[in-house]
């Protein structure tokens, strides 16, 4: 709520204190009530003073924007109709959302608020900023500073390239949106605007968050879900087989471990380093132009691996399983976790063109973390990312948008096989996903069907998200379902028992 209340009034100091500055060069500034709010082109409200545009009167030189939306949903998860019990355990999810953004414009700055506003009482404050920014036009160069969303490379959907801001996996019902699970972070990005053509962009964050995962519930990834039993088994077995240890004092163990694992309040997020450090700063740059039909983009990266590494070392834990224990047994922290978010070096280049109609994007990076002999277990093998994409109008007034992503682990045949000592292990020496999006409109453009499809090649598993979708003026009613399923060791096929439905309306405004 601190964050939430300075945000506001930094955004109100500027509007004003360029107001009070401008106001000195004209002193009889007044508006009447007509002028405070009036429509604009853009969909935006606007509040003005001085020789505005849009034709809001007054004396002073800055201008204030509006805009926001009001949503309902419900959504429902099918499997939990199988029984009463489930039935009463069901998420019905956020059902009343909203965003609203403000922007406050004088002559060379812009002061942008946007927040989220969702009504979960769990958290400290129904209002989340989402981005608030100021941006200076200092000639051909543009300065922004502030929490922000940031896009770089050419890929529709979460592309290879796409490396500022993490994502928010703790709800996967989200996927097919890929914007809204995009997380702002605080940064200094500065625009050279070189010729009509060409762009150099600098970012600079100062604070380092990675990818955010559900701890428990329905979204839990697999791998964090299951490592308590695996780190269990381990010490039992070690305990039974290995520790040397008479009946007696391998019973006293393992009814300690047992015991202790059985109340175990597990989250991983609790072993996570503390990011907001300097030593977690990252930064890069991104040349972009256009060569006659050929947009083209390199870009450097230096920053941190947005999954954690998590290994577990348990020798030091078995150390203390002797006699002088049985007084005081070892416990879970004594055992030493290993959390940390690996830094690398990212190299990437991209290229859009349109071919015979199509609309082609293609990426390709390399990732190089400090693992370059693939042999150690706490750290990322090194690398290469791509992705190739295309949108087209086909027949009958059917749009598609194809896109695949892939990673290539360099040095996979060094990775353990132990999940405990190796985050790797037991990955695939690629992953690939196909992204697909087909939308079709009906009555005169208000009514839209359409279809994501998500399919992991390697994984052998998908999501499916059909949708439809009836838009009037600022209304909008929608019906859409996904459906999980494939393998359940794939990243998607996790969560087939997460199908769901949901219907939605909202209001833009």
């Amino acid at each position: 709520m601190n964050k939430f209340l300075t945000a506001i009034l930094i955004l109100f100091l500027c509007a004003f204190t360029g107001g009070s500055v401008f106001a000195q060069e004209y002193p009889d500034t007044d508006y009447n009530a007509e002028d405070v709010f009036e429509g604009s082109d853009d969909g935006f409200g606007a509040f003005g003073f001085g020789d505005m545009d849009d034709g809001v009167s007054g004396g002073g030189r800055f201008s204030f924007k509006m805009a926001g939306e009001i949503n309902t949903a419900l959504r429902l998860f099918i499997n939990d109709f199988g029984s009463w019990d489930s039935f009463k355990e069901m998420e019905l999810g956020d059902i009343v959302s909203g965003k609203l953004g403000f922007t406050v414009s004088g002559k060379i700055t812009d002061a942008v608020f946007n927040v989220k506003i969702i009504p979960n009482f769990s958290l400290r404050s129904p209002i989340l900023i989402d981005e608030t920014y100021l941006r200076f036009y200092l000639g051909p160069v543009d300065i922004e500073a502030g929490i922000r969303k940031l896009t770089w490379g050419k890929a529709d959907s979460f592309g290879p390239l796409d490396i500022i801001n993490p994502v928010d996996y703790s709800d996967l019902s989200a996927i097919g949106d890929p914007l809204s699970i995009k997380m702002a972070r605080p940064m200094l990005h500065v625009n050279w605007n070189i010729g009509k053509f060409s762009k150099l962009e600098g970012v600079f964050v100062p604070w380092f968050e990675g990818y955010k995962f559900a701890s428990s519930g329905r979204w839990a990834p697999e791998q964090m879900a299951a490592l308590p039993e695996l780190i269990r088994q381990d010490l039992v077995d070690y305990i039974s087989n290995e520790s040397g240890l008479g009946a007696t004092l391998q019973n006293i163990f393992l009814n300690r471990i047992n015991e202790e694992f059985e109340n175990l309040a597990y989250d991983p997020a609790a072993f996570y380093p503390d990011t907001g450090k300097l030593k977690y700063a990252q930064g890069g740059l991104r040349f972009s132009t256009s060569l006659g039909p050929l947009d083209l983009g390199v870009q450097y990266y230096f920053g941190r691996m947005p999954r954690p590494a998590f290994t577990v070392d348990l020798e030091g834990f078995k150390s203390l399983l002797t006699l002088a224990a049985i007084l005081n047994p070892p416990g879970m922290d004594d055992i030493y976790f290993f959390v940390d978010f690996n830094t690398y070096h990212h190299i990437g280049i991209d290229y859009a063109q349109v071919i015979a109609g199509f609309n082609v994007r293609a990426e390709l990076g390399a990732n190089i973390t400090g693992d370059l002999a693939g042999d150690d277990g706490n750290v990322y093998n090194p690398q290469i990312v791509w992705s190739f994409g295309f949108d087209r109008d086909l027949f009958w007034g059917i749009n598609l948008n194809l896109q695949a992503n892939g990673l290539v682990r360099l040095m996979h045949k060094k990775i353990g096989s132990d999940p405990l000592s190796d985050t790797e292990a037991g990955a695939k020496p690629s992953s690939t996903r196909i992204t697909a999006l087909l939308t079709k409109k009906f009555l005169q453009d208000r009514l839209e069907a359409s279809a994501t499809i998500l399919w992991g090649i390697e994984d052998m598993d998908f999501l499916i998200i059909p949708g439809i979708l009836w838009s009037m003026n600022d209304i909008n009613v929608g019906l859409s379902m996904g459906f999980f399923g494939g393998r359940r060791s794939g990243e998607l096929g996790q969560y087939r028992g997460n199908s769901y439905v949901k219907a939605s309306a909202g209001w833009s405004f």
